[in-house]
């Protein structure tokens, strides 16, 4: 499913037309994603935690070269799904 289906489905679902539910998901998304930048978490209790993880620095290997190469720290956004999440997709 694409951006559009899922558009064309929440207007399906909550009787708005496509552009409110256009809205409101791309007002969802930036919700998600500005918190995540602030190192928040998000629960959303039946359908999963939204946050963020640190990765420390590492050592790695250059794939074209095989010389060892360290790949530094960084922040990654992370999806949980929740328990009724999981059990509604292995029905």
């Amino acid at each position: 499913m694409n951006k559009t289906e899922l558009v064309a489905a929440i207007a399906e679902k909550t009787e708005l037309s496509k552009k409110d539910a256009e809205k409101a998901l791309k007002a969802f998304t930036d919700v998600v994603a500005e918190e995540l930048a602030k190192g928040e978490k998000i629960q959303l209790v039946g359908f999963g935690t939204f946050e963020v993880v640190e990765r420390p620095e590492r050592e790695g290997l250059n794939p074209r070269t095989k010389e060892p190469m360290t790949i530094a720290a960084s922040k990654a956004p992370k999806f949980k799904a929740g328990k009724a999440l999981k059990e509604l997709v292995n029905e």
